[in-house]
């Protein structure tokens, strides 16, 4: 077993209409496309300039300077636009964009999560450096809530499976306040005890310290992509240590990819689910108190 961790990080960058650069992690990109014109659909939510079909597939076409607020992109410089087709939580959307500029590469230790003081409403997930200035990684998960609000966050579960999981030290780690949102709303309305942080390198030193206390996390529901310590490096660091390695570790993905799959069984990882299905999310954990209840002294 070897981490993952240190394989590069593909970031798309690109330019929205005020000139600012962004970036996006090209796993959750399937292509990138010049502007063509789009076919408006009725009722559509704010942001959503119309439907494309592309190589045979009809997609929702997003602004996505409209939904973060700076104002749609305007007529006249639409023929310089690109279209970036993303395959994330499900859905596949094209996000309107006024520019792309290059692909880079780095590593998830090299990007920084975003000051507190911005807020909880910004839709950004970190930062980078890149030509010695900042540059600020989107959200897709904060922007597709926004377009698409989650309606499966609640699940019925019987009496003796939710006594199952509330003993259980549970611990849930995403960048995206969004993803983390969806995810405890399932395990609150289910009255089921969590703790939950936002990156890879505090929930490892949470690890160590319950497992000092003698109370060893349980259940590990992680995202993949994250600044400092991605998912695969805290789940290698989680089978690496003795006092933390029984835990039953679920990533939890917005890449819908087969690939993330199977660098999340390489590095030890019991599951790896796409976000996100609620129902799906609870019958991974049950599956993990079933292997921790045949585990000995359990």
């Amino acid at each position: 077993m070897s981490s993952k961790a240190q394989h590069a990080q593909g970031l798309l960058l690109f330019r929205l209409h005020n000139d600012r650069q962004f970036a996006l992690g090209t796993l959750k990109i399937r292509e990138l496309v010049p502007f063509r014109k789009v076919t408006p659909m009725i009722q559509s939510q704010p942001g959503v300039k119309g439907a494309l079909t592309i190589r045979g597939q009809t997609i929702p076409i997003v602004d996505m300077a409209e939904v973060v607020g700076n104002g749609p992109i305007p007529e006249d410089r639409l023929d310089d636009a690109f279209i970036v087709v993303t395959d994330c939580q499900r859905k596949t959307v094209g996000f309107l964009v006024s520019r792309i500029d290059r692909i880079i590469e780095t590593n998830w230790r090299n990007i920084q999560s975003p000051s507190k003081s911005l807020g909880p409403n910004v839709f950004i997930t970190g930062t980078v450096e890149v030509d010695e200035k900042l540059v600020q990684l989107m959200d897709v998960e904060l922007l597709l809530e926004r377009v698409y609000p989650s309606t499966n966050t609640r699940v019925s579960v019987t009496d003796v499976d939710r006594e199952r999981l509330k003993p259980l030290n549970i611990l849930v780690v995403d960048d995206s306040r969004t993803a983390r949102k969806q995810l405890t709303d399932v395990l609150s309305a289910l009255n089921i005890p969590f703790a939950v942080t936002d990156n890879g390198q505090k929930a490892l030193d949470l690890m160590h310290e319950r497992a000092n206390q003698g109370e060893a996390v349980d259940i590990l529901v992680s995202d993949i992509e994250m600044p400092g310590l991605d998912g695969y490096e805290l789940t290698f660091e989680v089978r690496s240590a003795p006092p933390l390695a029984k835990a039953y570790i679920i990533l939890h993905t917005s890449i819908s990819s087969e690939i993330s799959v199977s660098q999340a069984k390489q590095v030890g990882a019991d599951e790896a689910l796409t976000k996100f299905d609620a129902k799906e999310l609870v019958m991974s954990m049950l599956r993990g108190a079933e292997r921790l209840s045949q585990q000995p002294g359990s």
